[in-house]
Formats: C-alpha cells, sequence, structure tokens
C-alpha cells in the first residue's frame, strides 16, 4: 500500500535503520492521522532522497519507524534565494509556504525602510517550510534565514550571484528577464509600502541587478512573491 503521509525527519536515512519519532510527530501519526503498526509513511530529510517505511512501533506519544528501501532521489531546487519584507503573519507564512512549493533554495526575509515588522518567529517559519516541502513532494527544505536588514545584505552580495529587483514603479513595462542567463539568482520583493526612493536608486545602480516589472497592475507583497517565482522558474529556473 502506498503512504499517503510524508514526514519530514532531521537524521540519516538508510536501509534497515529504525527511526525513533518525536512527540510532535507520534501525535500527527498515531493522534491525528490515526495510523497503527505495519502502516505505510514516506521519510525524507532534505539530504538522501525519499524512504518509505512503515510503523514498527506506535503510541500516542512517541514511536518508531522502521525504513525499507530509498524510493526517490534527492532533488534540489535551482539555486534561487527569495527575498522579501515580512507583513502580517499569515501572509507572510503564506510567502514562506508558496516559496518552498515553487522550488526556492533559500529563504530571506529582510528589513526594508518601510518595512511593517520589525521581528520574525524563524524557528516558526522553518517548520512551516517543512509542512510546505511535507505536503508537495520535495525531497528538499530550503532554510528560513533570520530577518536582516536588506542594506546590510546588498553590502555582503555574494559574486556570482544575481538579483531580480521587482520595481513596483516598472508597472506596466515588459518584464524584461529573457535576456537573462542561468545561474545564482535571488528574487527580491518589497514590502506593502513599495522601495524607498534611496533604496530604488541602489538598487537600480547594482551591477548584478535586474529590475523587471511584474505586469499592468501593482500586487500584493505576498501575490507578487508568487508571481516573481512563476516569472523565474517559467524563463530561468527548472519549468523551461
Amino acid at each position: 500500500m502506498a503512504a499517503k503521509i510524508r514526514l519530514f525527519v532531521d537524521q540519516p536515512l538508510s536501509p534497515g535503520q529504525s527511526v525513533a519519532l518525536s512527540d510532535a510527530q507520534a501525535h500527527y501519526l498515531f493522534g491525528v492521522m490515526r495510523l497503527a503498526e505495519g502502516a505505510p509513511v514516506t521519510l525524507f530529510n532534505g539530504r538522501d532522497g525519499a524512504f518509505s517505511a512503515e510503523v514498527a512501533r506506535a503510541h500516542k506519544r512517541n514511536g518508531t519507524l522502521a525504513v525499507v528501501e530509498r524510493t526517490a532521489p534527492m532533488v534540489p531546487p535551482p539555486d534561487l534565494w527569495l527575498l522579501f519584507a515580512p507583513i502580517k503573519k499569515a501572509r507572510t507564512d503564506f510567502i514562506v509556504e508558496k516559496a518552498v512549493e515553487m522550488g526556492a533554495a533559500r529563504i530571506c526575509p529582510v528589513q526594508t525602510d518601510f518595512t511593517n515588522s520589525e521581528r520574525i518567529r524563524q524557528d516558526r517559519l522553518q517548520a512551516h517550510a517543512v509542512e510546505a516541502a511535507e505536503q508537495c513532494g520535495a525531497t528538499y527544505v530550503p532554510e528560513v534565514a533570520e530577518l536582516a536588514k536588506l542594506s546590510a545584505l546588498l553590502d555582503r552580495w555574494p559574486e556570482g550571484r544575481r538579483l531580480m529587483f521587482c520595481d513596483e514603479s516598472l508597472t506596466g513595462e515588459p518584464a524584461r528577464l529573457a535576456a537573462a542567463k542561468p545561474g545564482p539568482w535571488a528574487i527580491l520583493i518589497g514590502p506593502e509600502g513599495g522601495f524607498s526612493d534611496p533604496e530604488r536608486a541602489r538598487l537600480h545602480g547594482l551591477p548584478f541587478a535586474t529590475p523587471v516589472s511584474l505586469g499592468p497592475r501593482i500586487l500584493r507583497a505576498d501575490t507578487a512573491a508568487v508571481a516573481a517565482l512563476t516569472l523565474w522558474q517559467t524563463t530561468l529556473g527548472d519549468w523551461r
């Protein structure tokens, strides 16, 4: 019987291995999903691919899974970062979830001049990334970085990585991404209030930045993240 449940575990995986479950994992599998001994589960750890496993011992507070065999290789996403300014809690959660589903390799919350939120719960957002990977069939879980100032991140920008800068002042103009070349990239989405004039001027002056439009209408920040990821993936990523 094929497994309907995928579970991320932060440990090496190999056939014949026994995997001890955390309290939260045991509660989910046995208290919420009502799995019994012998039930199939798919495991992945973000490094070794996906593995079939069976419930060896079930208890509402703990349990053990027995790894059977490797069923899928590790498939990393393109070398793409998503930089975004945090917004309201539920919409920030949405951005992280969709970034995982759409193939971002790293998720970087950034503080801009007009960012509404000055703090994030990095551990909570990382947990959302894990849940999204479990749901969408990914074998890789992107890191959610700590909140960083955009200016500081640009100061130490890695050599060779391009930046797709989504500029709301270009609304209605062509995207102008077709001539870009594949490789390490990042996408930058601005806050709800847009970029400040000094930020926009600096971004337009960066030799590694490519300003783009996301169509004829100004998009909400969470919608813009999905639109930008789609544009990049269909032009330069693994959707081509």
